[in-house]
């Protein structure tokens, strides 16, 4: 299939492809008229790379897991070396390193619309750095 069909069939944009294929996350065959063709498989193996973006793995990790995937969620690695092991415990560790920072950033906001919510129901005029003021109090 072509580039064009391709994009539309995993809603990712003609020029994501061509980087993914630059990255060596894809392959595609040129035809004689120079225009790129991708295997059917490449529709599977686009989404499970979008997956893999979206759960905030670098494309250089994605290229060291993506052979080891026979399906969208499972990763097996037949005889996995401690390099794609460390490499992946890496990453496992700098996600949950970024769940916390978000858990801390929701915590506060959290904490911040209680105070704008109190001043309201007392019928305080609320600014930002008056609610502000309340959260850090």
């Amino acid at each position: 299939m072509r580039i064009g069909t391709l994009a539309e069939r995993t809603g990712t944009s003609r020029r994501l492809l061509r980087y993914y294929e630059e990255q060596g996350l894809i392959g595609s065959q040129r035809s004689a008229n120079g225009y790129r063709d991708y295997a059917e498989s490449c529709v599977d193996k686009v989404i499970q790379i979008r997956g893999l973006l979206d759960a905030g793995l670098p494309t250089r990790v994605i290229r060291e897991v993506l052979p080891c995937m026979d399906s969208p969620r499972a990763i097996r690695i037949s005889a996995p070396t401690e390099e794609t092991v460390a490499l992946l415990e890496g990453e496992r560790d700098r996600m949950t390193e970024r769940i916390r920072f978000l858990e801390r950033n929701r915590d506060a906001i959290s904490e911040y619309l209680v105070a704008v919510r109190e001043a309201q129901a007392e019928g305080a005029p609320q600014t930002p750095n008056s609610a502000e003021a309340a959260v850090s109090a």
